[in-house]
């Protein structure tokens, strides 16, 4: 079947293709929250904070503030978007709708570079935790990612039931230890004297304040827009959530409610860390501008370095349900652009028995623990995880902006080329709030331009993007399935066709 508007030919694939391809539904509410809000969380943890290196305190706070608008535009978009397109292609299949073939795969690998190379960011995170509290040579480094992408990667195979329940079980102990450090730094939190420390040198680079007590906006606004990709730490993989549309119970009633809760505890979280953190004495804004390990940083200074393998494993535990439910999203983004003919349809494949997307999970660990060992042996072991962690943030950031353009430019199409489908929740901000969106994403990425390590990590990016596209130009768009996603967007570009033959003359 071909699409010559489009330029791609679809198949109709038997029953037997879906069957080897079947997801099964659990997930309410509640998991869906903890999905949303686990996956963020450990951007509460660590990667934030080196913010403070561009902004100073009050440019971490505004760029904070600013990306909230942008996430708040983006999840009231994607809450309205998505029970009304419940499909587990999520950003792909809102963009396959709106913009047809072309549009949905772009954006479709713009948000797979994100979930590939989230994991890989956050696993950088998690084994300076671990060195630090096990005193390890971070020679050793290559060996705990190979660890954790194991043990996480057989978590979400080996059951959907379990994956649910451990990201639920995670994602409160998570928040219950940030919770519980903002209760202990608030009597010893010395705001004017450490987090704000941060003066500007001579050379324009920041200098420490012995006594404290600088500038809010040190750098200025330029420091403050700077900052913005760092802030995005603060609420990348909130998005995500429509991801699991299949495989929850109810999406058209919980999808919207998942979202609008976990954001909101989010932002309340990201006010408190940023806030609390860099506050505490002998911690402070200019030493966490270069920190891998704030919160333990932080834990250190209110309980003393006496239980540093206990505060240690208590603040890896929101790193891991970031770890664990991005995975679970890098398998079901990939999923799905599999089972549409997009990527090779052996991708898509999913468990026998279990009824998750194992070839898909496992494809994207190894590409993801690929990017890292090549960065790690063209750097240097000497080099350090700060810089590996900054190159991949960068690279997990770019992808992220030009997926949200491309979703909030989905939503505006939508709510214009088919005003007449069933949305369960409407956006309050509306094409405003998804205008929005688009303007804060760009100038987040005319900034991330001016980071030293956005070159190093945006390279590797374009060769990912020319390679993938060049395979869909040439294979891809010519062997597509009419997965739900495809014949949802064909059945609705055909009935507005139909509707404009039909409409009466002026």
């Amino acid at each position: 079947m071909d699409n010559p508007s489009s330029g791609v030919s679809y198949k109709r694939a038997d029953a037997s293709y879906f069957e080897k391809r079947g997801l099964s539904r659990y997930a309410g509410v509640w998991s869906l929250w903890a999905l949303g809000v686990g996956a963020v969380i450990s951007g509460h943890f660590s990667g934030w904070n080196l913010g403070f290196a561009t902004g100073g305190w009050g440019g971490m706070l505004a760029a904070g503030v600013i990306i909230a608008i942008m996430y708040l535009g983006l999840t009231f978009s994607i809450a309205e978007m998505s029970p009304a397109l419940p499909h587990t292609g999520a950003a792909y299949s809102f963009a396959r709708t709106a913009m047809g073939p072309w549009g949905g795969f772009l954006t479709g690998l713009c948000e797979n570079v994100e979930y590939v190379l989230t994991p890989a960011v956050i696993v950088t995170f998690i084994t300076a935790y671990v060195n630090s509290i096990l005193g390890l040579d971070p020679a050793y480094s290559p060996l705990v990612w190979v660890v954790f992408y194991v043990l996480f990667l057989a978590l979400n195979i080996f059951g959907l039931e379990l994956s649910f329940k451990v990201t639920l079980v995670i994602t409160l102990v998570s928040l219950g230890v940030l919770v519980f450090f903002w209760i202990s730094a608030i009597p010893a939190m010395d705001f004017s004297r450490w987090a704000l420390n941060i003066g500007v040198g001579p050379d324009g680079v920041p200098m420490e304040l012995p006594e404290g007590n600088g500038p809010w906006f040190p750098f200025g606004i330029s420091g403050v827009l700077a900052t913005l990709p760092f802030a995005v730490w603060l609420f990348l993989a909130i998005e995500q959530l429509p991801l699991a549309a299949e495989e929850s119970v109810d999406p058209k009633r919980d999808m919207p409610k998942g979202i609008i809760l976990g954001m909101i505890t989010l932002m309340i979280s990201a006010f408190m860390i940023v806030l609390l953190n860099p506050s505490l004495p002998g911690v402070g804004a200019f030493h966490l501008g270069t920190a891998l390990e704030p919160l333990l940083d932080g834990f250190k200074a209110v309980y003393g370095d006496g239980g540093v393998v206990l505060l240690g494993l208590v603040a890896l535990t929101g790193l891991i349900a970031s770890f664990h439910t991005i995975l679970y999203a890098q398998g079901r983004q990939i999923y799905s652009l599999s089972r549409a003919g997009y990527f090779p349809t052996v991708l898509s494949v999913t468990h026998a028995r279990y009824k998750t997307p194992h070839v898909a999970m496992i494809t994207g660990a190894i590409v993801g623990l690929a990017v890292m060992m090549a960065i790690w042996f063209a750097l240097g072991a000497e080099a350090g995880g700060s810089i590996i962690g900054s190159v991949l943030l960068n690279m997990a950031v770019f992808g992220a902006m030009f997926s949200y353009i491309m979703q909030a430019i989905s939503f505006i199409l939508l709510r214009r080329k088919l005003p007449g489908i069933e949305r369960p929740f409407r956006s309050p901000l509306g094409i405003p709030g998804a205008v929005l969106t688009i303007i804060i994403a760009v100038v987040t990425l005319l900034y991330q331009v001016q980071d030293p390590n956005f070159t190093k990590g945006v390279l590797w990016v374009a060769l990912w993007f020319a390679a993938a596209i060049a395979y869909f130009a040439v294979i891809g768009r010519h062997r597509l399935i009419l997965s739900p996603e495809e014949e949802f967007a064909l059945d609705h570009q055909e009935k507005a066709r139909a509707a404009l033959k039909v409409q009466p003359a002026e």
